[in-house]
């Protein structure tokens, strides 16, 4: 779908397969149970676009505008959003296994209870985010900056061990 205007669009329960959206305008658009796997999101404006009980498995984002946006329930395992600025989403319960987060500004973003399980986030920013509760690996613990992050005791202790201090 080149260039089209689908600014407000609905779906429900909906299902797209391996489809480009390029320079297409999604803006307030709103999905729920939808399904957008293997998709390719390509200078695409998702300002205001809400997201509820939907799966992006597999998809790709570049340089698309996404702030602010909203997303409930959804499951974004294998996404590949490098690059991107979602600074101050909330994203909190969300799944996003083994999903390519290298690059992206996740500044104050609201990750508790997230499952980043085998997510890269090489030069990811997560500075100020909430991660209390979440699920991230401890190469995730190393590569992604994480100053002023709001983290558990279990996440602390984790952090600890893959910097290399042993903690007794």
């Amino acid at each position: 779908m080149a260039e089209a205007d689908l600014h407000g669009c609905r779906t429900e329960g909906c299902r797209f397969v391996e489809c480009v959206f390029r320079h297409t305008d999604l803006v307030d658009a709103k999905h729920t149970a939808t399904a957008f796997h293997n998709c390719r999101f390509d200078h695409t404006m998702l300002t205001r676009w809400t997201l509820d009980g939907c799966s992006l498995l597999g998809s790709t984002f570049l340089d698309c505008r996404m702030r602010p946006i909203t997303m409930r329930d959804t499951d974004l395992t294998l996404v590949s959003l490098t690059g991107a600025n979602l600074r101050e989403a909330t994203f909190a319960g969300l799944r996003l296994r083994d999903a390519n987060l290298m690059e992206s500004d996740l500044r104050d973003v609201d990750l508790r209870d997230a499952d980043l399980t085998g997510a890269r986030l090489l030069g990811t920013r997560l500075e100020g985010a909430d991660l209390r509760g979440a699920r991230i690996d401890a190469d995730g613990l190393v590569q992604a900056g994480l100053r002023g992050a709001r983290i558990d005791l279990d996440t602390a202790v984790r952090f600890a061990a893959a910097h290399g201090l042993v903690v007794s």
